[in-house]
């Protein structure tokens, strides 16, 4: 068994980030990008005002000045002349600054009368005008190393992208091993349980910004196991679920070998998850997850993630930890690295009585895992422990 940074380390070397594909904006929302955006403009494109009033061509006007209105300057409806001493333009809100505008007086602190205004007494002391380019100069990169946010998407929009080179989608092969499955919808048989694991796994992938493309179960001969990897041509990783273990039935390893597996590692120190297996295959990045379904579900998450952020272009991390005070008294974990379902509430963390590998109604009730290290110490009420959110 190899230890879990261990293991993570080597499927890292196992992929790589894919190619790029050019991509509306509108449907950008939660990709990657490939490439940098460059500002074809800037924002705003020329001085505009941040507020309604009079523009006017002096910085420092004085309580009792006049000027002769001349016009207006609306948003899209810019005001074509020139302002000189003694002359204002109405102004709106985003509207450009007429050329010698040097200050808008907003409204507030102005008395109309006929074609002139008065200033007030008081007068905000601000200037109200946004400079070109106060938030980007056109040639400003954006280039953030995650995936797009919803203010991302707007702030490409306005550097005047409608297209945007983007990281391919990771496809994924989902592959559910196992003469005792049958799908979702069907009636098992008196030996056979609901085929359960793929289907959390697809939803998990998905959710991440990858493709799961679910093949058929396969069933406990060589034959089948042979027939499904070849219908998983094309996909970026194959994840086979169940018959990575040494049981007489369990079948993927040798089946792997078989068609050429460059074996990265076999089984490693974590609970629950011991049965994992990577490699290449056909030149195919391939991980084997166990078949218990909590196993399943936490190495998805574990290393099938990790592995997609890479092939996205994201940093080669493990999944993100936080530190949360415990709520109970925990004792000492045992030599491997334990992934314990746990509940979030004002007090604390506090993991589930049961860390039975089979439950997924704990896992579903679950917050949060709490990693223990292996050999970590008996853990006391308040102390710090690591947590991974769900």
């Amino acid at each position: 068994m190899i230890p879990v940074a261990e293991a993570l380390s080597r499927v890292f070397d196992l992929v790589r980030p894919l190619g790029a594909e050019h991509v509306p904006l509108r449907v950008a929302a939660g990709r990657v990008l490939a490439e940098p955006v460059i500002a074809k403009f800037g924002q705003p494109p020329f001085p505009a005002s941040s507020m309604d009033g009079y523009a006017v061509p002096t910085d420092d006007p004085a309580p009792g000045d006049r000027f002769d209105v001349i016009g207006e300057s609306a948003a899209g409806h810019g005001f074509a002349g020139r302002l000189s001493a003694g002359q204002a333009v109405r102004i709106f809100t985003g509207a450009p600054v007429p050329e010698g505008g040097a200050r808008v007086v907003i409204q507030e602190d102005v008395t109309r009368d006929g074609e002139q205004i008065v200033l007030r007494e008081d007068l905000d002391p601000r200037h109200y005008i946004r400079p070109a380019g106060a938030d980007f100069a056109a040639g400003t990169p954006f280039a953030p190393r995650r995936p797009l946010r919803p203010a991302d998407i707007a702030l490409i929009a306005a550097m005047g992208h409608g297209e945007v080179a983007l990281r391919r989608r990771p496809e994924i092969g989902l592959i559910a091993t196992g003469d005792e499955l049958v799908m979702p919808g069907e009636t098992p048989g008196p030996d056979q349980i609901v085929a359960s694991n793929t289907f959390g796994l697809a939803a998990m992938i998905e959710a991440a910004g990858g493709i799961a493309r679910m093949l058929p179960i396969a069933c406990d001969t060589e034959a089948s196991l042979e027939a499904v990897l070849d219908l998983a041509a094309g996909a970026d990783l194959i994840v086979t679920v169940g018959g990575a273990s040494v049981g007489d039935h369990d079948l993927v390893a040798k089946v792997a070998e078989a068609r050429g597996m460059e074996r990265a590692f076999y089984k490693v120190a974590m609970r629950p998850g011991k049965p994992l297996m990577a490699g290449r295959i056909g030149g195919i990045p391939m991980i084997g997850l166990p078949g218990n379904p909590v196993s399943a579900m936490v190495c998805g998450m574990i290393f099938v993630l990790p592995m997609m952020r890479v092939m996205l272009g994201l940093p080669a991390e493990p999944a993100p930890r936080r530190s949360v005070r415990l709520a109970i008294d925990m004792p000492a974990n045992g030599p491997r690295e334990h992934y314990m379902r746990a509940r979030l509430d004002a007090d604390g963390v506090t993991p589930f009585d049961s860390q039975d590998s089979a439950r997924l109604g704990i896992l579903s009730a679950a917050d949060a895992l709490i990693v223990r290290p292996p050999h970590d110490p008996a853990r006391n009420k308040g102390e710090p422990v690591d947590i991974v959110e769900l």
